[in-house]
């Protein structure tokens, strides 16, 4: 085996461990939106509404926190 064939199984290996882990990242979007614990559409008018004065996507549960013991 030379090194030119140790270097395509390489890639080829590497490219499908990346496709399965980008294909579990998709999963997991689609379970976690479908259960109900993150709205991913919120984050998507991040790149529209990107002013300092315009509302977070959602609350930082340890700024209320502070602000509550404060």
């Amino acid at each position: 085996m030379t090194l030119t064939e140790m270097q395509g199984y390489a890639f080829f290996f590497f490219t499908v461990f990346l496709v399965v882990i980008l294909y579990g990242y998709i999963l997991h979007l689609y379970r976690s939106e479908k259960k109900g614990e993150r709205d991913y559409e919120k984050y998507g008018k991040m790149a529209l509404d990107d002013e300092l004065h315009d509302r977070p996507v959602e609350a930082n549960p340890k700024v209320m926190n502070e602000k509550k013991e404060s």
